[in-house]
């Protein structure tokens, strides 16, 4: 899930400075979650904006603003709304708001209400942790599942650094130091033998962006 926190109003109206008319995008799915792009997060945006003499032509809250093929639907569903849009506003998160740029093109402007913080793993409905850096190249099954690129703000692949306190992380001293927590349990599961596997340097190649994948699904092959 990737949470997102709601951008600072003034930034907002910084970016719609000198459009009259504007059409809301909001998300089902994780921005719904974060109470940041849902239908109550969209119905307020409404109303500050028009308090500040904005024309909300219309919005929508799609299941899922990242899913291109879907944004393309309700363009088609809202086509005369956003036509009378000078801008799009979308509360969902950066990967929402270039679906939406790249449905709308060129000539319609499209920004962002939403900042874009980590992907979480979820506790329960409004309790996130952030469980993944997305890194490339996963090394969960040699520390335990508890992952270095994540846990440990430096990212150390060999164990921890000088600075453990009580088994604190010097950084953030709320925290265990990710390395003894992954020590602990590959102890309890009988694989310390994994620590003295050296972890080469990060293939930071992995990570050269934009990314794109394309899976050919089998359902289509039979």
């Amino acid at each position: 899930m990737i949470i997102t926190r709601k951008k600072n109003f003034n930034k907002i109206l910084e970016y719609l400075e000198g459009k009259t008319t504007v059409f809301l995008f909001g998300c089902n799915a994780c921005a719904e979650q974060c109470e940041t792009g849902g239908e109550n997060e969209v119905k307020e945006m409404t109303n500050l904006l028009e308090k500040r003499g904005k024309k909300i032509t219309g919005f929508s809250i799609p299941d899922e603003t990242c899913y291109t093929m879907l944004i393309k639907k309700t363009f088609r569903e809202n086509r005369d709304d956003i036509t009378a849009a000078d801008a799009l506003l979308v509360m969902a998160c950066g990967a929402g708001v270039k679906a939406v740029a790249d449905i709308a093109g060129d000539e319609k402007p499209v920004f962002p209400a939403l900042d874009t913080l980590y992907l979480a793993n979820v506790a329960r409905y409004g309790h996130f942790s952030e469980g993944c850096a997305m890194c490339g190249e996963c090394l969960l099954g040699e520390t335990g599942g508890i992952c270095p690129h994540t846990d440990c703000p430096k990212g150390l692949l060999n164990g921890p650094c000088g600075g453990v306190v009580n088994g604190k992380c010097e950084v953030n001293i709320q925290n265990e130091c990710a390395w003894i927590r992954i020590y602990t349990r590959l102890k309890k599961q009988g694989r310390l033998e994994v620590l003295k596997r050296i972890t080469p340097p990060k293939d930071y190649s992995v990570q050269i962006k934009p990314r794109n994948t394309i899976i050919e699904s089998r359902k289509k092959t039979q």
